[in-house]
């Protein structure tokens, strides 16, 4: 399910079954490497929104989670403490984290919940047809991920 009023009403249907937050980490940087950054937060979008439709019913595809590269992981990791909280205290199981920034492989330990790095593919030259035949690779590597974590819990 989207963050949206409408698939809220779904969600309060079937709370029991939806177990699983989706939170894309996307970078923000206006200085350096903008258009580097700009990719990695469109692509980890596009995988999002493929993880939702493929889960719906049993994931909440949440707002992004942005920062500032120049953010220390100090204050994300707070920060998202503080969406762990709140998660948690609603029913949510699991947590799964999507990004293309490498740099969040070096605290990975210290997160709650499951990171899923993906390196950025740019996308922005693809014909439509390339596009879809990429994603669609890259979700056949996550759905056994996902289901795996679902299942060993």
């Amino acid at each position: 399910m989207k963050w949206q009023a409408t698939e809220m009403d779904t969600y309060l249907q079937a709370k029991e079954y939806v177990d699983t937050a989706i939170i894309p980490l996307i970078p923000l940087s206006w200085q350096r490497e903008v258009k580097q950054t700009v990719a990695m937060g469109e692509f980890i979008s596009i995988i999002t929104s493929e993880v939702e439709k493929q889960f719906h019913g049993r994931v909440v595809q949440f707002p992004s989670f942005t920062y500032l590269k120049t953010e220390s992981f100090d204050k994300r990791i707070i920060r998202l403490s503080e969406w762990k909280e709140e998660l948690r205290a609603g029913g949510i199981n699991h947590i799964v984290y999507l990004t293309s920034d490498g740099e969040w492989k070096t605290v990975e330990g210290e997160l709650v919940g499951m990171l899923l790095w993906m390196p950025t593919i740019p996308l922005e030259h693809m014909d439509m047809n390339y596009k879809k035949d990429v994603i669609s690779d890259q979700m056949k590597q996550l759905i056994p991920i996902l289901t795996n974590q679902w299942q060993a819990k």
